[in-house]
């Protein structure tokens, strides 16, 4: 397996992982479960947030992967279809705040 497979396989890992989290927060601000795992779920979106931010809003991931690729696709760094990796961000970003939307009148409204 080259580098760029291993890359590639981790970061749809990590993909994976913070679907599970953003779904969950979902879930739970629909059916009012405002628990521990909601606040560790917003823990971990934050921090993704901040890699983001501290790497001008790319993924670590996709800078070790540019050095095994020269493709030009958005999905060259990661297995999902290139309009899904192209609008990742703009789609979760609209989720998660939509989420802190449905928690704040939650929290006004409790």
């Amino acid at each position: 397996m080259n580098r760029l497979t291993v890359i590639k396989l981790l970061h749809t890992m990590v993909w994976v992982f913070f679907n599970v989290v953003i779904f969950y927060l979902f879930y739970a601000v629909i059916i009012g479960k405002i628990d521990r795992w909601v606040w560790i779920c917003l823990g971990l979106i934050g921090l993704e947030t901040m890699i983001l931010l501290m790497f001008k809003m790319m993924c670590p991931l996709t800078i070790i992967a540019r050095k095994y690729s020269d493709s030009t696709k958005d999905n060259f760094d990661i297995y999902l279809p290139e309009w899904l990796a192209r609008y990742n961000k703009l789609i979760y970003s609209v989720i998660v705040g939509i989420v802190l939307i449905i928690l704040f009148f939650r929290w006004i409204f409790h």
